[in-house]
């Protein structure tokens, strides 16, 4: 076979399985609709301006919170919403592997079982990201973050990063690591049957994926949940941490890196 022949099958969208790439899709329509602005937030000039007061954006820390917080039930579910699209584009990319192993676990199911099965196992997936969005905004209802921001913005991102690295460099991130890299042992393990079974099988593995990860999202609600340049680093850190060989050295290379950060923000702010 020619190598034009054999590159054009290697990349040929019919080779590609379909869970593989309406993973992709989502997560590029995610990311479309999270760069584009198009997700409505309450109070901010139409629902989806960057502004939402006097020297006040979306991307600031603790501004899409304190939007939320002070629109109600409205706000909080706009917001949540907004949080669950930004975890479908963030993780969605790195998910690719987990999706692809469990539609192959469904060798003799119909193409609508399957279907069914895989949208089960995506969707909990998705939704487990989205409720942690509740998170956010209690710590911000408890400890109004930007106003933290403004006062004692230096000491706060340094004690953020103190506890990032804290994080990242703690056995519990190692384990919960370790299945998100490894996810066929997980479903060979936890294997279940039907549509249930598959949303009972994510919604368990969604745990330990959270637990991977959850100290990088603090860390993004602390700078700013809805600054896109932040959004970009924190996926490309988690992903690169749960899909390639030398993902363990990168967890630990950005623990001792925010470590070092952190003390020198601290330090700086006390003096």
């Amino acid at each position: 076979m020619s190598t034009p022949d054999s590159f054009r099958r290697r990349f040929d969208l019919r080779n590609v399985p379909v869970v593989v790439l309406v993973t992709y899709v989502a997560a590029l329509l995610a990311w479309v609709a999270v760069v584009g602005r198009w997700l409505p937030m309450p109070g901010s000039g139409g629902g989806t301006g960057t502004e939402m007061g006097v020297g006040m954006r979306m991307a600031d820390p603790g501004a899409p919170e304190a939007m939320a917080l002070s629109n109600g039930v409205v706000g909080v579910a706009l917001y949540l919403f907004m949080w669950g699209v930004m975890m479908v584009a963030m993780m969605y990319p790195s998910s690719v592997p987990l999706f692809r192993l469990y539609y192959r676990t469904l060798d003799g199911v119909t193409k609508q079982g399957k279907a069914a099965r895989v949208g089960a196992f995506m969707g909990t997936y998705a939704l487990v990201w989205t409720l942690t969005g509740v998170v956010p905004l209690v710590v911000n209802a408890v400890v109004p973050i930007a106003a933290v921001a403004n006062e004692h913005g230096t000491l706060l991102f340094g004690a953020s990063l103190l506890g990032l690295s804290a994080y990242q460099l703690s056995p519990y991130k190692y384990r919960c690591l370790r299945y998100c890299r490894s996810p066929l042992g997980f479903l060979m393990g936890h294997h279940r049957p039907g549509i249930r079974g598959a949303a009972r099988m994510s919604w368990q593995f969604s745990v330990f994926c959270v637990g991977c990860c959850w100290a990088l999202f603090a860390f993004m609600v602390v700078v700013g949940s809805m600054n896109v340049v932040w959004m970009a680093l924190v996926t490309v850190v988690l992903s690169v941490e749960r899909t390639v060989a030398w993902g363990e050295r990168l967890a630990a290379a950005v623990g001792v890196l925010a470590g070092a950060g952190g003390v020198v923000l601290v330090a700086a702010a006390l003096v």
